[in-house]
């Protein structure tokens, strides 16, 4: 009972400041990044929760794949990532009133997954962002899971890869179903952890795709099974 008033309590706290933050990246265009990196370690204070990294971002993936499974995702990796993050995101929150401008205020790139035309758009806005000195990061599976087994991966980041020619850094975050589930409203207090694995080049292995949801989906297991052994 009482996760669920912490995780309740939790969701209000985070959709205000999240609002807070938006007028903030307004404001201070420049420092934009700042603003996201701030609000960001504000939330793993307020969540009451640690960050434990490792191995280290490759300065130069231009691309980074991530699980997906609470709120807490992007959080962690807002609050810890040196590089200044485009997030791809599905065009309903860019359409929810006020909230929405949580993509549009830092460039975030959203997309329409009923319109097949939307990978030109990746695409295009990808190729600019990067130009401008960010890394894309993008939830392969599209949605949140359940924290243990990878959904499929959506093709998008697959073309974006090879049209874009990027370096791709696989990134598992395990744990922040945990700390807060915003769809079975629970929450508690503890430790994320935020694995770095090895760069993958697409051009080097035409099973890279299929190859990198393998080896997430390896280090997922493991790393639960500490998890779950210490709880």
């Amino acid at each position: 009972m009482l996760s669920k008033i912490k995780a309740f309590l939790l969701v209000i706290e985070f959709v205000i400041s999240t609002l807070i933050t938006i007028v903030f990246m307004y404001l201070f265009k420049s420092k934009n990044h700042l603003v996201r990196k701030t609000w960001a370690n504000f939330q793993t204070i307020i969540m009451n929760f640690t960050i434990k990294e490792i191995g280290e971002p490759d300065p130069e993936a231009k691309l980074v794949f991530v699980n997906h499974q609470s709120l807490v995702d992007m959080v962690a990796l807002e609050a810890i990532h040196p590089n200044n993050l485009c997030w791809v995101a599905k065009k309903e929150i860019t359409d929810i009133p006020l909230f929405g401008h949580i993509i549009k205020a830092p460039k975030m790139i959203s997309i329409d997954r009923k319109d097949k035309r939307s990978i030109i758009k990746i695409i295009r806005e990808s190729k600019e962002r990067i130009s401008e000195g960010r890394v894309i990061a993008m939830f392969p599976e599209g949605t949140r899971g359940r924290g243990e087994k990878l959904l499929k991966f959506q093709s998008g980041g697959k073309i974006l890869a090879e049209k874009l020619e990027l370096l791709v850094q696989p990134i598992v975050i395990v744990n922040s179903k945990y700390i807060l589930d915003s769809q079975e409203l629970t929450a508690h207090s503890g430790e994320v952890s935020v694995i770095y694995l090895d760069a993958i080049d697409p051009k080097e292995n035409e099973n890279w795709f299929i190859d990198l949801k393998d080896k997430m989906q390896r280090t997922l297991d493991d790393e639960l099974a500490n998890y779950t052994s210490n709880r």
